[in-house]
């Protein structure tokens, strides 16, 4: 045996080594032994037997699966009232939403509009599930999970407010179809909606929140109505990028249901490049473009619909989670509708100072040309120039993103170049808008928002 210096008798080195290996062999035991009783709560529906119809909920706590960081996985904007549902909104009918996320959690929660409504809103239930498949209105085995609100299956929006549902765990993947569903059994209306989705969603008579098979939506639709937003808590994302821009940021020309909007295809550069190990910011990115949005002017309506940039800059930009980066491309329409550019640069500044107010980076592009579109005059070229001209200068956003330089035609500046023009000559086609997303720097998205531009 060994002697130690103070006289007592120690252990050989081989049986120390043979007892913290034991230690770590035990303590490894343990931690699986834990996660699996915590996970054996994450179930929906089918966990305690009971559906929409039993006495009780599932065990979706609101308490997080994991650490990692809140951040938008899907977005869209309300833009208005939809025409038709003034009085009975979407009574007796589930409403179920596909959405894509660019972003994976262990956690989802979602927020749901009544800014067009006219009486409260309520929902007795509310489900979230991830995709069966693509487009699809089935949900993968074991994802339906019942949505609570301050621990309610119900809830009533008031008009003109939201709401944000508990956390429930579930595993979100990346760049995956999600299906949030909704029932309301009473008259409420306007529904406040997205009206250029650019996504097939779907609608089936009664309350079928929890129906995972999808049979009986049997109704699709071309809008989301109601919901906003879906974040998620992960440790995949430490931030949100939101584009927030009109109907070239919205997507308005892409291919259906393929998630070809600029935005998307951004997204997945970016996690692309994360994936080959580039010095790149992990941020989630979403999208919050409406198609025909200005930045000076709304439209008429009580609430205002298509709220101009000013107007719902706070909501869309600074009220998502832990934003780090804001794109803005705005300013075609304004010029599309007579606005000088003094006004339209000091529109967009007024963005920039509110959001360094809170922290955020601003990246600005310019505005593309629409030479052969029908509101195209020489006049409005000159306006289009002129902006592009002070984005250019540096002395409006923290780093630009040039647009108009990568997509115009190379014989005429005043027009896209046929290879990304969706036809329309204003919005680019999917090649267009890939062409996009591959002109904004990445190395933009890093470092903090200057003292003073």
């Amino acid at each position: 045996m060994t002697k130690r210096r103070d006289g007592g008798v120690g252990v050989s080195p081989t049986k120390q080594r043979a007892l913290l290996s034991a230690i770590i062999t035990l303590i490894a035991v343990l931690s699986v032994c834990i996660y699996v009783g915590a996970a054996a709560g994450d179930g929906g529906p089918g966990d305690d037997g009971k559906n929409s119809s039993g006495a009780r909920s599932p065990h979706n706590s609101a308490a997080p699966a994991s650490a990692g960081s809140w951040v938008g996985a899907w977005a869209a904007a309300p833009v208005g009232g939809e025409a038709g549902t003034e009085q009975t909104g979407m009574a007796g009918r589930s409403v179920r939403n596909v959405v894509h996320t660019s972003a994976g959690g262990t956690s989802a929660r979602i927020t749901l509009s009544n800014l067009y409504g006219q009486t409260p809103l309520t929902l007795t239930h509310a489900s979230i599930a991830v995709a069966a498949g693509h487009n699809s209105s089935a949900a993968a085995k074991g994802t339906m999970r019942r949505l609570t609100f301050g621990g309610a299956t119900s809830v009533t929006v008031p008009a003109g407010q939201q709401t944000l549902s508990d956390a429930v765990r579930l595993q979100v993947p990346q760049g995956a179809d999600l299906l949030v569903t909704t029932y309301s059994p009473t008259a409420s209306g306007p529904v406040t909606y997205h009206p250029y989705a650019r996504q097939i969603s779907y609608l089936a008579d009664s309350d079928r929140t929890e129906d995972g098979t999808g049979t009986p939506y049997r109704e699709r639709t071309a809008i989301w109505r109601y919901l906003t937003a879906v974040d998620v808590l992960s440790s995949q994302a430490d931030g949100t990028v939101v584009a927030f821009g009109d109907s070239i940021t919205d997507g308005s020309t892409s291919t259906e249901s393929a998630n070809r909007r600029w935005p998307d295809a951004f997204s997945q550069r970016l996690r692309a490049a994360v994936a080959a190990g580039q010095d790149v910011p992990r941020y989630s990115v979403v999208n919050e473009g409406i198609s025909g949005n200005q930045i000076l002017t709304g439209k008429a309506g009580r609430p205002v619909e298509n709220q101009s940039g000013l107007d719902r800059f706070t909501r869309d930009v600074l009220g998502r989670p832990n934003v780090k980066v804001v794109v803005v491309d705005l300013g075609v329409n304004d010029t599309l509708h007579g606005a000088r550019a003094d006004h339209i640069l000091s529109g967009l500044r007024t963005l920039v100072r509110q959001a360094h107010a809170h922290g955020i980076k601003v990246v600005g592009a310019t505005l593309m040309p629409f030479g052969g579109y029908p509101r195209f005059s020489a006049a409005r070229e000159v306006v289009r120039q002129q902006v592009n001209a002070g984005i250019r200068s540096g002395t409006v956003y923290d780093a630009v993103v040039d647009f108009d330089k990568a997509l115009r035609d190379p014989y005429d500046a005043r027009r896209l170049a046929p290879e990304y023009d969706s036809g329309d000559h204003l919005h680019p086609s999917d090649r267009g808008y890939r062409q996009m997303a591959r002109t904004v720097d990445l190395a933009d998205l890093k470092g903090a928002v200057p003292a003073q531009l």
